[in-house]
């Protein structure tokens, strides 16, 4: 049965897939850091202490899984996110922290699904009293079309761990009462998983999460939007050299998140741009520039038309690091999944929308300002169901 968080104070239990990678290893330091010296982290979070009342945001605890066998710190060390004196003071920590490894690729399905069902259930004795949470964190993969399947059965027939990695880690979640935050582009939402988190009483909030271009151009697009101003073209590019950039140099692996990112600019402004070019005027490219790091850089040419259809245009470059965005994100997203769960809400989370580029569920909201109010409807919603 799912823990229901009640509670005071209660430690939040970050468990992984992918726990070594870049955004992973940024978080770690971070739940470090927010144990002993808070006021280097709370202030980047959009949750802060907004959920003080139910006892959660007090802790975190890191676990997880990675198929890399080199050490937490070394991994740190080597990305090279963070300077040396940020992190060496919380070394200790960091070195304690459990990493299994990722299941077998060649297993089936269910032999992966049991042996991440065993290893939560070792995490969770591990962390006595912990508010567990899943976090997908692993690069984006192939698409795969398994929308179609609405059985168990069937899923266990036709998915191939190989080109799913998620899947396996997302169904034990499920199976253990355990709330999943799918922060890839990987599509694990399909109806039967949706079914089962449902039946688990276990909230999903994904996919894809928003930091730093996207994010901007929800900004935008919804501003534009307000102020009638049409958007004839916008012309996105990304250089970043990390591991994520390398992996979505290949097509199949970039194809989800360049659509969720050049969908949710149509999305927002209610019309295809480029609808009058029979051609879309919405450009994402992602390349990988080993000199950048994890440093990314997005530049944004955007042409807009105002008054008599003259044309004006904008010019945005962004200067962002890739994993300092997305890492105070999650904490958040953690706080949001233990308060759903007190609040007894299951499947997936449409309100939690302003995180995602693609967000799942029904009609989430859209541009920036539907969005911040979501939250709110979401926090009172969540408060109000805990006190009863």
């Amino acid at each position: 049965m799912p823990d229901d968080g009640r509670g005071e104070n209660r430690e939040l239990l970050l468990i992984i897939a992918g726990a070594k990678g870049a955004v992973a290893s940024t978080l770690a330091v971070a739940a470090a850091a927010f144990d002993t010296r808070p006021e280097s982290v709370t202030p980047y979070l959009t949750t802060g202490t907004k959920f003080s009342s139910l006892g959660l945001s007090s802790k975190y605890a890191i676990a997880g899984w990675d198929a890399n066998p080199a050490g937490m710190t070394s991994q740190i060390e080597n990305y090279g996110i963070l300077p040396k004196h940020i992190w060496e003071p919380f070394v200790p920590a960091l070195d304690r922290i459990p990493i299994l490894g990722a299941p077998v690729p060649e297993a089936n399905l269910s032999d992966q699904i049991k042996q991440c069902i065993s290893d939560i259930r070792h995490l969770r004795n591990l962390f006595t009293g912990a508010i567990p949470i899943f976090i997908n964190l692993l690069p984006a993969g192939v698409q795969n079309d398994l929308v179609s399947c609405d059985q168990m059965a069937q899923l266990h027939q036709l998915a191939k761990p190989s080109q799913f990695p998620d899947l396996a880690y997302a169904l034990a979640a499920i199976a253990s009462g355990i709330p999943v935050v799918n922060f890839t582009p990987n599509e694990i939402e399909i109806p039967v998983v949706v079914s089962e988190a449902i039946q688990n009483n276990v909230p999903l909030a994904g996919r894809d999460g928003k930091t730093g271009q996207t994010y901007l151009k929800t900004v935008l697009a919804s501003a534009f939007k307000a102020r009638s101003l049409y958007v004839d073209g916008w012309y996105s590019l990304n250089i970043l050299g990390n591991a994520d950039g390398k992996n979505l140099m290949a097509p199949s692996h970039a194809v989800g998140k360049l659509t969720h990112k050049t969908e949710l600019l149509d999305d927002i402004l209610g019309y295809r741009v480029g609808e009058k070019y029979d051609f879309s005027s919405h450009k994402v490219h992602i390349d990988y520039y080993p000199p950048r790091g994890d440093a990314k850089e997005a530049w944004d040419a955007i042409d807009i038309q105002g008054l008599f259809g003259m044309p004006m245009s904008i010019r945005i470059n962004l200067h962002a690091r890739d994993s300092i965005l997305a890492a105070p994100l999650i904490l958040d997203l953690a706080n949001w999944m233990a308060a759903l769960q007190m609040a007894k809400r299951s499947g997936p989370v449409p309100e939690l929308g302003f995180y995602f580029k693609k967000p799942v569920g029904e009609k989430p909201p859209v541009d920036f300002q539907e969005q911040l109010s979501a939250l709110d409807a979401l926090e009172r919603e969540c408060i109000e169901k805990c006190r009863k």
